[in-house]
Parts: C-alpha cells; sequence; structure tokens
C-alpha cells in the first residue's frame, strides 16, 4: 500500500505544478501584458482558467495531507526548516485569491481596482515562485537538522543561489504553461497574437531559467548536472522535452488548443520526470548526507494502509466531479461565470 501513496503524491505534485502553474500563470501573463491589452486578456482567463481555478488548490492540500500522515519526518523537516518560505507561499495564494474575488465582484469600480490588480498579479508571481524555492531547497542539500543558529537552520537552506533558480525557473514554467492554454481561446485575432508572442516568449524565458539551474547547480555545488547526464532515463526525457518544446513553437501559430496543450503538458512533465527519477526515493537532501527518502520516512502499518485506501475511494469520487467542472465551464457561454 506504500506504492499507492507514493504515487498519488506524485500525481497531486503533477497536477499542482499542471494546473495550479496554468493558473498562476494566468497573473504573471498580465504583468508582461501592455495595459490597453490586460482587460481582453482577463476576459480570456476567466473562460479558460475557470476550471482550473476552482480546483487546482485540491492537489496541494491532498500533497500536504500526504505527508502529514504518510511521512511525517519529511513533513517535519519541511515546515521547520523552510517554515519562511512556506509562510510567504501560503500569504501569496491567500491574497491572490481575495484580490481576484474582489476586482471581479466589487460593486464599485473605482481606484481601489488597481490595488486589487496589484495584489493578483505580483501574488501570482510571488506564489509560485517560493513553491520552486522550497523545492529547491529541499533537494540542494542545505538543510541541516543539527544546525544551532537561527541563519544556519532556517535561512541559508533556501536563501542560496539554486534555490533561487529553481524559483525563477518555476515561475517561467507557470507563464509558459498559461500562455500556451489560452492559445485557441482568444476569438479577437489582436488578442490570439499577444497571446502567442507571450507563449514564445515564456518558452525562450523557461529555456533561459532553465540553463540558471543548471549554472547555480554547478556554482553551489550541487551534484545535478553530472549525476543527470549519466542516467540515460533523465536525458531521454529531456531530449523528449527539448523536442516537443520546438515543435509547440512551430504549431502554435496554428491554434490548435488540444495539441499545444498537449505538448506543453508533455514538456513540463518530462522535466519533472527527469528530476523525479534521478532524485527518487530521496524528497529531502540532507547537509549531513542522512536523507529523507519515502521509504525511511514512511509511517508504519496502519496509517499508511488506511491513508491508501482513503486516497482510491476518494479519487472515485474526486476524478469524475472535476471532470464534470471542467466540462460544464467548457460549455460556458459567458467569460465571466468564472469565479474564485
Amino acid at each position: 500500500m506504500l506504492y499507492v501513496v507514493i504515487i498519488f503524491l506524485c500525481l497531486s505534485l503533477l497536477m499542482y505544478v499542471l494546473l495550479g502553474g496554468a493558473d498562476f500563470g494566468a497573473g504573471i501573463l498580465e504583468i508582461f501584458t501592455p495595459a490597453s491589452m490586460r482587460e481582453q486578456l482577463r476576459d480570456t482567463t476567466y473562460k479558460t482558467i475557470g476550471p482550473i481555478w476552482e480546483a487546482n488548490h485540491m492537489w496541494l492540500i491532498i500533497a500536504i495531507v500526504i505527508l502529514f500522515v504518510g511521512f511525517p519526518p519529511i513533513y517535519t523537516t519541511l515546515s521547520v526548516h523552510l517554515h519562511i518560505p512556506l509562510a510567504l507561499m501560503l500569504i501569496g495564494i491567500i491574497g491572490r485569491g481575495t484580490a481576484f474575488v474582489f476586482r471581479h465582484y466589487d460593486a464599485y469600480q473605482d481606484d481601489m481596482q488597481k490595488v486589487y490588480n496589484f495584489i493578483f498579479t505580483y501574488s501570482s508571481f510571488i506564489t509560485p515562485f517560493f513553491l520552486g524555492l522550497i523545492f529547491g531547497a529541499a533537494i540542494g542539500g542545505q538543510i541541516d537538522p543539527e544546525a544551532m543558529g537561527f541563519y544556519e537552520a532556517y535561512i541559508h537552506p533556501w536563501f542560496n543561489l539554486f534555490s533561487i533558480s529553481v524559483g525563477v525557473f518555476t515561475v517561467a514554467i507557470c507563464g509558459f504553461l498559461a500562455s500556451v492554454f489560452l492559445v485557441g481561446e482568444a476569438k479577437k485575432p489582436k488578442v490570439k497574437s499577444v497571446i502567442i508572442g507571450k507563449a514564445k516568449l515564456f518558452i525562450v524565458f523557461t529555456v533561459i531559467a532553465g540553463g540558471l539551474v543548471f549554472a547555480a547547480s554547478i556554482i553551489d555545488e550541487v551534484p545535478l548536472v553530472g549525476l543527470l547526464l549519466k542516467e540515460w532515463i533523465t536525458i531521454g526525457t529531456l531530449v523528449l522535452a527539448t523536442i516537443a518544446v520546438v515543435v509547440l513553437w512551430m504549431k502554435l501559430k496554428e491554434g490548435n488548443k488540444m495539441m499545444v496543450r498537449f505538448l506543453s503538458g508533455f514538456v513540463v512533465t518530462a522535466i519533472l520526470l527527469a528530476f523525479g527519477y534521478h532524485y527518487f526515493p530521496d524528497i529531502i537532501i540532507t547537509k549531513s548526507g542522512e536523507n529523507l527518502s519515502v521509504f525511511n520516512s514512511s509511517a508504519i502499518g496502519k496509517p499508511i494502509d488506511t491513508l491508501a485506501w482513503a486516497l482510491l475511494v476518494g479519487s472515485l469520487f474526486i476524478l469524475p466531479s472535476l471532470g464534470y467542472l471542467i466540462y460544464s465551464f467548457q460549455g460556458s457561454k459567458e467569460p465571466n461565470q468564472a469565479n474564485g
């Protein structure tokens, strides 16, 4: 039953990156969109991101519950040593959701709309940045369970070039996913042209940010590049991701939304698979070398069995409901029916 829990953990993290990434990326796109086009972009975004907005944090909650119940040492270590970026990420999630509601449903369209727009867009940037930073800190090897000083225990594990570069890479992926998800939804040629331009911009940004991650790993002496290039599965998945990016670039103008969405999802999944295969079964790489994995940190006996059955039974209700939610929104004719 442990493998059932591990599979659900991996799938929930993947779905949060794909769907939550597209959601956060919608706000990131506004930062890079001319002011004259932002209103039209929002109308397209509300309809496209609506079902994703409704359900994306479910995947994060599932992952947190799995770690809390199934892998207590991992949950504790993350909560203690990375509590600062975790708190900032949660503040971003709350601020973004609140700003979305007020800017979309406020009865008075006054100057406060500028405040709501500011909070929404920059929370959309900050939240995935800290999410990626947390992931970088977990695998960066700077978490020291024996650290005594405040800086060494709670700042240094995430305040380093490698973790920051992973945060920037995550922001790039979110913008990439959102822009590609919007291709095919825009009805006006001018809006569609802007979205395609942003998609190409974020493809380039993602490639550059990925290179920054590799450069930072060398500078901070994180054993990433050398080990990745020694494993044929990681090399193969990265090559396939590169090919998919090239094909995606050529297909953007055609406006085939299903094709470009599939390719963008494949690219991100392949990247996560490469990193996941490289580090599995470890979740946290510590400075002492005593890494925390899904095997040496798992709960024993009944908790894992109960959690596995709860996940299996729960999926029978969650997945059909999510499918119907997406179907309902796709059938909606009014962009403003999407809510938060």
